[in-house]
C-alpha cells in the first residue's frame, strides 16, 4: 500500500530554496518542484502560500511550445533569458496571469509553468480574490494556473521577481513519494507539434488540488 501522508507545510518552514535549485536541467527541478510550497507575502497584504502539485516544464528553443521556441526573444518573454530563480509572469486570453519559474543559467530560456497548488495557509483571503464564498473548498482555490495566480495575488508587477530573496518565494515543503508521482503531456499546445506528446506535465496521483484535465 502507497502511503500518502503528507503534512501540511506551513508559511513559517525553512528559507526560500536557492538559486543552485533552479541551476540545473529543467525536468528535474520540475519534478522536485512538487511538494514544495509556494509563498507570496505582500506587503500590506496577508500571506499565502500552498503546496505545488502540478507543473509543465519548457524547454527553451527545441520546444515548439515555448515561448522562446526557436530563439525567440521579445520584451514579453526576456526574464526566460535571464539568469535562474526568478518568476517568469504573463498574462494571456486577456484575462489570466500564470507564473513560471526561471531555470538554467543566463541565456538558456528555460522554464516551468506552476499549474496548481493545494493551499495551506491564507485560505480565506485566497477565497476573497476568488470572489468565492467560505464553502468553496481549499483544493479549487488555485487549481489551473489562472486560478493560482488570482488566489496568490501574483500579477505581471510580480514579472521578474527574485523567488530567492523577493516577496514571492519557493521553499521546501514536503518531499513527493515517486509512487505519486505522474508524468503526462502538456494542456493547450495543439500547435507544438512533435512536442505535443512531450510528458512534460508533472502532477500529484489523485490530488484534488489538480487541475481539471488530470493523467
Amino acid at each position: 500500500m502507497v502511503d500518502r501522508t503528507m503534512e501540511s507545510p506551513t508559511v513559517t518552514e525553512g528559507p526560500p530554496l536557492p538559486r543552485s535549485f533552479y541551476d540545473r536541467p529543467t525536468l528535474q527541478v520540475a519534478r522536485d518542484l512538487l511538494g514544495c510550497l509556494l509563498v507570496h507575502e505582500p506587503p500590506g497584504d496577508a500571506p499565502t502560500a500552498g503546496m505545488i502539485v502540478e507543473v509543465e516544464a519548457y524547454c527553451g528553443e527545441r520546444d515548439l511550445a515555448a515561448h522562446s521556441a526557436g530563439g525567440r526573444r521579445t520584451a514579453r518573454n526576456e526574464v526566460m533569458y535571464g539568469p535562474p530563480g526568478h518568476a517568469y509572469v504573463y498574462f494571456t486570453y486577456g484575462m489570466h496571469h500564470c507564473v513560471n519559474v526561471v531555470t538554467r543559467a543566463a541565456g538558456v530560456a528555460e522554464a516551468i509553468l506552476l499549474r496548481a497548488a493545494l493551499p495551506t495557509d491564507g485560505i480565506a483571503r485566497m477565497r476573497e480574490r476568488r470572489g468565492l464564498d467560505e464553502s468553496a473548498p481549499a483544493h479549487r482555490l488555485a487549481r489551473g494556473p489562472g486560478n493560482l495566480c488570482r488566489a496568490f495575488g501574483i500579477d505581471r508587477g510580480a514579472n521578474g521577481a527574485d523567488l530567492v530573496e523577493s516577496a514571492l518565494t519557493i521553499r521546501r515543503g514536503r518531499r513527493v513519494p515517486p509512487a505519486l508521482v505522474r508524468r503526462a503531456p502538456r494542456i493547450g499546445i495543439d500547435y507544438a507539434g512533435a512536442y505535443v506528446s512531450r510528458p512534460w506535465r508533472f502532477l500529484v496521483a489523485d490530488e484534488p488540488a489538480v487541475s481539471a484535465r488530470r493523467a
